[in-house]
């Protein structure tokens, strides 16, 4: 295994493709995890964290959907993911390369 921290800071900084042409967040992630993970060191760990947060992301998108119907809260629910989509793939991004292990709030945890 290789230790590679430039692909694991590529790999952080593909989750804001979202932002830019509205999808690949979690779909460049995750095929980059699952080619490299064998080759790479610490990229299954981080893989797993990208995934498990765009996973999470996407779940707490679509429960304010309803509560902007319901109470309007939602929008404020929205703008707030957005935020935090895009401040900790930055903030991630720059711990990797330093060689720090990356850290992801209200991140459920689908792959262990």
């Amino acid at each position: 295994m290789r230790e590679d921290r430039q692909l694991l800071t590529i790999t952080h900084l593909t989750q804001l493709l979202t932002c830019v042409t509205g999808f690949g967040g979690l779909l460049v992630p995750l095929i980059l995890w699952l080619t490299q993970k064998e080759t790479v060191y610490t990229m299954d760990e981080h893989g797993k964290r990208i995934v498990n947060f765009q996973l999470s992301l996407i779940i707490y998108s679509l429960i304010c959907i309803p509560l902007i119907l319901l109470l309007g809260v939602g929008i404020l629910g929205l703008i707030v993911i957005g935020l935090i989509s895009i401040v900790f793939p930055i903030i991630n991004a720059i711990k990797t390369n330093n060689g720090e292990i990356p850290k992801y709030p209200l991140s459920l945890n689908f792959i262990s």
